[in-house]
């Protein structure tokens, strides 16, 4: 049941592009922490599911950056007599460039701290099915070189539970 998974994808993304959203929690974020932390503008979320590498060569990337898809359907039909009933494996990769290594990591953390926030603030019932108990688990990938020079990646996973038809 592919749709339920775009369904959820569309859902998250109109969650971090709402006012109150990511962007306001970016500047409690970056006030917290005494820092400048730019918005991330809507057109640099995408819902899609592309390596930097690749994203980079197809176009001019700007930087922060969040790529919003589903990394995983599973159909235990928890309830035996609906067409789907499982869980949705939503991941949230959150991509920051510089051209300097120093403070990478701690720019990455403020981004993903704010996405989480964010994911704090929807916890319950998305609609059409669709219900977030409000876990996450995040991994810091390795800096590489890429954008604007270094690039380095966060990927939030987060499940969803899902019951249609």
């Amino acid at each position: 049941m592919i749709s339920v998974a775009s369904q959820a994808t569309s859902k998250l993304i109109q969650f971090l592009v709402a006012p109150g959203g990511l962007n306001a929690a970016i500047a409690v974020v970056a006030q917290a922490e005494n820092v400048v932390l730019a918005p991330v503008p809507t057109q640099q979320i995408f819902a899609e599911n592309v390596s930097s590498d690749i994203a980079e060569k197809s176009g001019e990337t700007k930087y922060t950056a969040l790529y919003v898809y589903c990394g995983k359907i599973m159909n235990t039909l928890n309830e035996k007599f609906r067409t789907f009933s499982g869980t949705l494996q939503l991941e949230v990769d959150v991509r920051v460039s510089q051209d300097r290594l120093e403070g990478i990591d701690r720019v990455s953390q403020l981004y993903t701290d704010a996405v989480t926030q964010t994911l704090s603030q929807v916890r319950g019932d998305w609609g059409q099915g669709v219900f977030y108990a409000g876990t996450y688990e995040i991994s810091f990938g390795p800096v590489k070189h890429g954008g604007r020079n270094f690039i380095k990646s966060a990927k939030i996973l987060l499940q969803v539970d899902a019951s249609i038809g």
